[in-house]
């Protein structure tokens, strides 16, 4: 864990008052120091949430505020939380979703901040603050443990690993960061186990904090104003202890770190990111690599060699083979007929790992039993701890240990081979609201989309923060003249019997709409089989044309495919879920966004279904209480990937014609940013449709 204070470090003197509100309204305010010192455009919009949040900041409050595309969000919190961050010495926390804005805040909008600070005397005190970003400790490369495994090299490493570790040897002597994302190709992942930070000795007892790359950004982090951190990570280590992990008595205000205070931009999707990391995660590729990390068969390397030599290796190939028959067996008898399958019942298979895993517990004790304190002990604990956190979370699994959570099993990576065992909270709000909202200090939660028919309500709801303060500002940007929607009427509604019929026109309506507009097109799924069979049928031609054509889950990461679509300029991307939100393709690389589907969830995943039924079981009505907010923050956030600047144009076309069919399709029309959509059918589309020319 990681902390921003030394257990030895004394108190601070009690901080002056904030100068957050008095600020806030002079920098933002129409003539203020932003407008008339930077030249900056004044937006009313941006005003209203930068007094909301100093006030809410001020008052140690929880805030949900949506505000909306080229508000400039992240201005209207920085400037007053770094104000408050600096003259009351505490650490603002800044959460996002997304790496885009992680580096998009590290490397354009705090640069400005400071920018900003020297522009007045009055500001001359802000000037100087400290930021760092935090990541996973296993993101970062620990020399202390790079020197050891090449020093123990040929007990740990085959030849062929021992040239991966040379490479990360020779990359560690000229990086700046030492983060695994700079490294190219990608280390391999067995290697890079034996070399991250993510372990015991890598401490400030063991490694030199001048030369560790992860110890230097721990020390960045103790003295920062603001530290930037990601949705998974913050609820990760909120699930790990959060601020009284980090040494904050229990009564104590804090969520992260003792005494900060938060932001969560994004916040749409914070109920789907804390589900995932309040619940049990447990693979048979993390099991696999965790025992070959200890003694690989294929090598006769491993840790394990040098501590325990041939019984613990013999220990390891047991505990290998019980771990085999235990995920074939749940890939045979559960996960066969369906790649997600709900677990209802304990006892869904025998506990093979049971007696394996606690042979090598009971022996990484012995073994570090035998020696004295230091990094070598500390290694051979930590293993041990490993392994317990699986015999433990296998034990779980098996008997549902939490009657608050929904279990069940999935068939997971490209192949679909790798078994992955599953849980989450079927309801979060109450883990929020006790480790989030209820922790005596301000919280942000701001986002283009947390409101329902103009209501925050429903979404403070969901994630435990009733009673919080609420505000809605809408996007400054000249919609009316910039988006033209049209909603393909004739479109088969979705049903299993014409499943056919339906893709057979989404098909048809895509090569229109792709062939009738020549910047890019980013073209919206719900469904990886509904995208692949368009995909096939439509790819050949684009190719043939010479239109570059992408999608997600081939080679490309979604930021490589992002970055492909804005250098490319008239590509056409196929994506699904994670392409709805957080995707940033301004000009003409992106001028229209075509929605295939509404963005219902799969009323079947194990989430869903359990929060479904525990709505009904609190006499709510699921449909509207659950599965149509989501799909209209989905659809929101999928709609608002068109418009990212001021000066940008496009189309909007939906082919989901439930929208005009059904009642609620009312609620999708109205949280479109223009008022006026158009009919189209195969008859009327070629004088309907009219993208922007450079006439218009």
């Amino acid at each position: 864990m990681i902390s921003l204070r030394d257990e030895n470090d004394s108190l601070p003197p009690a901080p002056p008052p904030s100068r957050a509100r008095e600020f806030a309204g002079e920098l933002f305010a129409a003539g203020g120091w932003l407008h008339a010192g930077l030249q900056l455009e004044h937006r009313p919009q941006q005003e209203l949430m930068a007094r909301a949040v100093a006030a809410a900041f001020d008052d140690d409050q929880a805030l949900l505020f949506e505000a909306g595309t080229g508000v400039g969000k992240s201005l209207a919190y920085l400037l007053p939380g770094i104000i408050h961050a600096t003259d009351q010495t505490r650490p603002l926390i800044v959460s996002t979703h997304t790496i885009a804005l992680q580096e998009q805040l590290e490397q354009k909008d705090l640069p400005l901040c400071r920018r900003v600070f020297g522009t007045r005397p009055e500001l001359a005190p802000y000037a100087n603050f400290k930021s760092a970003v935090l990541l996973g400790k296993a993101n970062y490369l620990c020399t202390t443990r790079l020197a050891h495994a090449l020093a123990d090299r040929s007990t740990l490493f085959a030849y062929a690993d021992y040239e991966e570790l040379q490479r990360i040897a020779t990359w560690a002597a000229t990086t700046g960061t030492g983060l695994r994302h700079d490294l190219r190709p990608p280390p391999r992942p067995e290697v890079w186990d034996a070399v991250n930070a993510d372990s015991s000795s890598c401490s400030r007892k063991h490694c030199d904090c001048d030369r560790c790359f992860y110890q230097r950004a721990r020390a960045r982090l103790r003295t920062a104003q603001v530290v930037i951190i990601n949705h998974a990570l913050l609820f990760a280590l909120i699930n790990a202890g959060g601020a009284q992990a980090q040494g904050a008595a229990r009564e104590a205000r804090g969520v992260l770190f003792p005494d900060d205070f938060l932001v969560l931009d994004e916040a749409h999707t914070v109920p789907e990111v804390a589900t995932d990391n309040f619940g049990l995660s447990l693979s048979s590729y993390g099991v696999d690599r965790a025992l070959k990390y200890l003694y690989n068969p294929r090598s006769k390397r491993g840790f394990i060699r040098k501590h325990l030599g041939a019984e613990g290796a013999q220990l390891v190939l047991d505990a290998l083979e019980a771990s085999k028959q235990f995920f074939d067996f749940i890939t045979e008898r559960i996960l066969t007929p369906r790649p997600v399958v709900r677990i209802r019942e304990t006892g869904v298979a025998e506990p093979l790992l049971d007696g394996p895993l606690a042979a090598l517990h009971r022996l990484l004790g012995q073994a570090a039993d035998r020696l004295e304190e230091g990094r070598e002990r500390d290694e051979i604990l930590e293993q041990r701890q490993r392994l317990k956190g699986i015999q433990a979370g296998l034990t779980e699994w098996l008997m549902l240990g939490d009657q608050g959570h929904v279990y069940w099993a999935e068939r997971t990576g490209r192949k679909q081979t790798i078994v992955t065992l599953r849980s989450a909270p079927i309801d979060v709000a109450p883990e929020l609201r006790r480790h989030l909202f209820g922790c005596g200090t301000g919280v942000l939660c701001t986002s283009a989309t947390l409101a329902m028919g103009g209501e925050i309500a429903p979404f403070a709801a969901r994630i435990g923060a009733d009673g919080a303060r609420t505000a809605v500002v809408h996007s400054p940007f000249d919609y009316a003249n910039h988006m033209r929607v049209y909603v393909a009427a004739d479109v088969p509604l979705p049903a299993a019997r014409d499943a056919r019929l339906a893709v057979e026109a989404l098909t048809d309506y895509v090569r229109f709409c792709t062939g009738r507009v020549a910047g890019g097109s980013l073209v919206l799924f719900t469904s990886y089989t509904d995208m692949r069979a368009v995909a096939a049928a439509l790819e050949p031609g684009y190719r043939e044309s010479g239109r570059p054509f992408l999608m997600q889950g081939q080679e490309l990461s979604r930021t490589e495919l992002a970055d492909r679509m804005r250098s490319q300029g008239n590509a056409v991307l196929f994506g699904t879920d994670s392409f709805w939100t957080g995707v940033d393709v301004p000009g003409e690389a992106l001028t229209q966004v075509v929605i295939t589907r509404l963005p219902f969830d799969p009323p079947t995943h194990p989430i869903t279904e359990a929060k479904c039924e525990h709505i009904r079981d609190q006499g709510g009505n699921p449909f509207n209480d659950l599965t149509l907010p989501d799909a209209l923050i989905k659809f929101r956030q999928g709609i608002g990937r068109l418009i990212r600047t001021a000066t940008d144009r496009g189309v909007v076309t939906i082919l989901d014609s439930r929208v005009l069919a059904k009642g609620y399709g009312r609620l999708f029309l109205d949280s479109l940013p223009v008022a006026k959509h158009s009919r189209l059918t195969r008859e009327n589309r070629d004088t309907l449709f009219a993208p922007f020319s450079a006439n218009d």
